[in-house]
């Protein structure tokens, strides 16, 4: 029989077959590709996880202004402290989650996926809510004391937010 070869390509690989009933291992002819990276993303993107954390940090920072800036608001309007902290809770983590989907985790939308951040934003709203107003009890009536609780309790949260979020949340299809 004849020993005629065809090209194939399996795997970006080109290699030769004999036409006949022969075995024989492939012969490769083309150099292989490049191995591409490894991701370790959730939401199946090339973004790595330093990049995450840095656009998840700059959206956290925004998210904060966005947060703080209403509650102080409220609160000189009047409104008593824990109305004032929801309001800016709730304006604060609707911003992160619209701009961490879309940027940081880079996640199509998804209705399981959604349902899972309410019930995330319920835990860490129960957490920053509640301490920041024990931090308020606990501090001396001092300019430093909104603040301060403020930033103890946007940073306790941000980081269970980022843990959930990258770890289970968008991992969620």
């Amino acid at each position: 029989m004849c020993e005629r070869s065809r090209a194939r390509t399996g795997g970006g690989v080109a290699y030769s077959r004999p036409v006949s009933g022969t075995a024989s291992a492939p012969e490769p002819h083309l150099p292989l590709p490049v191995e591409l990276p490894l991701v370790d993303e959730p939401g199946g993107t090339d973004v790595d996880l330093k990049t995450q954390m840095v656009r998840f940090i700059a959206t956290g920072g925004l998210s904060a202004v966005v947060d703080y800036g209403l509650y102080t608001l409220f609160l000189a309007l009047g409104l008593p402290r824990f109305v004032a902290k929801s309001i800016g809770f709730v304006a604060g983590t609707s911003t992160a989650y619209l701009i961490n989907r879309r940027w940081t985790f880079k996640a199509p939308p998804s209705r399981a996926r959604f349902v899972a951040v309410v019930a995330l934003y319920a835990v860490t709203f129960a957490v920053q809510v509640g301490l920041n107003e024990l931090m308020n009890n606990v501090f001396a009536d001092e300019w430093w004391r909104t603040p301060l609780a403020f930033v103890i309790a946007q940073g306790t949260a941000t980081v269970i937010n980022f843990v959930v979020q990258r770890a289970v949340i968008f991992k969620i299809h």
